[in-house]
């Protein structure tokens, strides 16, 4: 279609604790909306009572429950050239909450779509965690069944990327025992609680011991940053990833003779191979 009459769908983020992370452009957009679509219209009354912004347009709710019957509603009011504003509860829609399948309708249709940047727990849980953070993986929640939790925890056990969950606090204990079991007891975590409210609290250990933390108890809103799975030392590699080794050792510098018998040594020191299987015995490193 065309989209010149139509009008825009903003998705706003919105603070994840303390209304004055607001951005600026949120108290612009909830004024100036044509319809404003709500998780939970009391809280978005809370918030606009924080931030001290009148909304003039019509406000609706629009949550996991009623999103399939409300979002052909929104798309006729955008084709019409209405400016529709959605927020969640807390951080930015379609992020683990109600959005996608509105953003989705929009751009099918050719209406433009938009967002107001704002607070997110999983950008401000990786910040705090104190684990590596260059690449990441946000997983959302997990399932609710534990064997289905499980299986979907092995998919990423061997994922170098440190793992990002949201979790309900009645869920938390068993999902750290969870991930203690699949990825290690000794793989390093942090559980994030509240992050920028008043009992903003940071929890950072093995997830064995974090298991054991939570089973007396969490409140709150918790993202669970988790460490990504360990390199693999030589024992574990495939002959492949043997002779890459060697290869980059030699791209460095280092002769033929003394690359491989570093990589030997490694090796050995784990007491997996044998220097002669390595140095003779690996297709490439004879």
């Amino acid at each position: 279609m065309n989209s010149a009459a139509a009008g825009v769908l903003v998705l706003a983020g919105t603070p994840i604790g303390d209304p004055a992370d607001a951005p600026p452009r949120l108290r612009t957009e909830l004024a100036g909306a044509d319809v404003v679509a709500a998780e939970d219209t009391r809280r978005l009354r809370r918030l606009t009572q924080a931030l001290d912004v009148e909304v003039s347009g019509r406000v609706v709710s629009y949550f996991e429950g009623n999103e399939a019957g409300r979002t052909p509603e929104l798309v006729e009011a955008l084709l019409g050239g209405a400016r529709v504003v959605l927020v969640t509860d807390a951080g930015m829609p379609s992020v683990s909450d109600p959005g996608y399948r509105l953003v989705a309708a929009a751009v099918e249709q050719g209406i433009p779509v938009t967002a107001v940047p704002g607070p997110s727990a999983v950008l401000t849980a990786l910040a705090v965690s104190g684990l590596p953070v260059d690449r990441f993986c946000f997983e959302g929640f997990l399932p609710r069944k534990a064997g289905e939790r499980t299986a979907r925890l092995r998919e990423v056990a061997a994922d170098r990327r440190t793992l990002v969950y949201f979790e309900a606090p009645h869920r938390i204990a068993d999902a750290l025992t969870a991930m203690a079991e699949v990825f290690g007891a000794e793989r390093r975590a942090a559980v994030c609680r509240e992050l920028t409210k008043t009992y903003e609290e940071v929890r950072r250990g093995p997830l064995a011991e974090l298991a054991g933390w939570a089973a007396e108890g969490v409140r709150g809103e918790i993202t669970v940053v988790v460490e990504g799975a360990p390199e693999p030392g030589p024992a574990d590699l495939e002959p492949a990833e043997l002779v890459r080794r060697v290869a980059a050792r030699e791209a460095a510098g280092e002769r033929r003779k003394e690359a491989i018998a570093a990589v030997a040594v490694e090796a050995v020191l784990r007491g997996h191979h044998r220097v002669e299987d390595l140095a003779l015995g690996q297709p490439g490193l004879d």
